[in-house]
């Protein structure tokens, strides 16, 4: 009884939070503090803009680098995982499968150290997440908790650490810059690219192209 009375109680709290985050812009995220517990920097909090004010190379820019899928996926891209799984049997350098949906569950309600009872909560929000919310509002929660630089959380911040300019007027270079940095953004610089950064940017900007602009998010308004 006492079991499956604390499962009630989750299910309907977590459900209750995740619906409320679909109005509500967080202030901050687990992740954030976690960072500022295990690592002693100053506090951080989500520096919030809404997605019509964010330059739309930035939208398209992040979908193309991270989750291509994202548009008509429900959560998970299947085909990503098992592709990272076949890849990651023979290569040290390991690769992910997260959608952006997984990371904004992960990011929010969850923390940074992997294991199997993580990925099943992740699984959990993820499928909360992709009910609750449009597909808009989960790309606008994206952008502004993605961590950009050590420290430098959401499209915001990013822009004015990197660029000294508005998220508003990111350029297509620049934009494609910052969605290069997100697998690695304690290691890679969008203000100070390495050939590695400039070389994956410039990739995205073939995949932006390649799905045609920041017409292929059409759907997401819906």
């Amino acid at each position: 009884m006492l079991v499956r009375n604390c499962i009630f109680i989750f299910i309907i709290f977590t459900v209750l939070s995740t619906l409320l985050l679909r109005w509500i812009n967080p202030p901050y995220t687990s992740f954030m503090l976690v960072k500022q517990i295990t690592t002693k920097q100053t506090s951080h909090k989500v520096n919030w803009v809404d997605i019509d004010m964010i330059s739309p190379h930035l939208l398209i820019a992040v979908v193309a680098a991270e989750d291509q899928k994202f548009p008509d996926h429900y959560g998970f891209d299947f085909a990503a995982i098992q592709s990272a799984l076949e890849n990651n049997k023979n290569n040290r350098i390991l690769r992910g499968a997260s959608t952006i949906t997984q990371q904004v569950a992960k990011n929010i309600f969850l923390w940074p150290k992997k294991s199997l009872f993580r990925k099943g909560l992740e699984a959990y929000f993820t499928l909360l997440i992709e009910s609750l919310w449009p597909k808009w509002r989960i790309l606008e929660v994206y952008l502004n908790i993605a961590e950009f630089g050590p420290g430098v959380f959401g499209a915001k911040n990013a822009a004015q650490v990197h660029f000294r300019k508005s998220i508003t007027n990111l350029t297509q270079h620049e934009a494609a810059l910052l969605a290069a940095v997100l697998p690695n953004p304690y290691k890679l610089n969008a203000s100070e690219p390495s050939s590695y950064v400039s070389n994956r940017s410039m990739d995205i900007s073939d995949q932006v192209k390649s799905l045609g602009g920041s017409q292929y998010l059409k759907n997401i308004w819906e």
